[in-house]
């Protein structure tokens, strides 16, 4: 089993940046995807950013220019780099990471809060 720990939420104003942090437990050699989701209130949960093995990146039409994603495998840690925040990015944010033979494991989630 691996836990994925996610730190870097908190109340931000609208313009500020914030970076969250996701750390695997343990190294995974076989890595498919990690990516971020994220989940308002009311709303169903929705895809924000994907980093590949080979370091592909796709993101929402919603962040692009906004937020980057990016990986440091020494560390076993994928962080989101979230700029010029706007209150419709408030929510909770989850980590997700799958690997090459079907498993996926999921953060705890960590809350993101902008403030207009």
């Amino acid at each position: 089993q691996v836990q994925l720990m996610e730190s870097g939420g908190g109340l931000v104003q609208a313009g500020g940046s914030l970076r969250l942090s996701c750390a695997a437990s343990r190294s995974i050699g076989s890595i498919n995807v990690m990516a971020w989701y994220r989940q308002a209130p009311g709303k169903q949960r929705e895809l924000v950013a994907t980093i590949n093995s080979g370091g592909r990146i796709n993101y929402a039409d919603s962040v692009k220019g906004r937020f980057t994603i990016s990986r440091d495998n020494a560390k076993n840690t994928v962080y989101l780099q979230m700029n010029s925040l706007k209150p419709e990015d408030t929510g909770v944010y989850y980590c997700y990471l799958s690997t090459t033979y079907g498993t996926g494991y999921w953060g705890q989630g960590t809350q993101v809060t902008v403030s207009s």
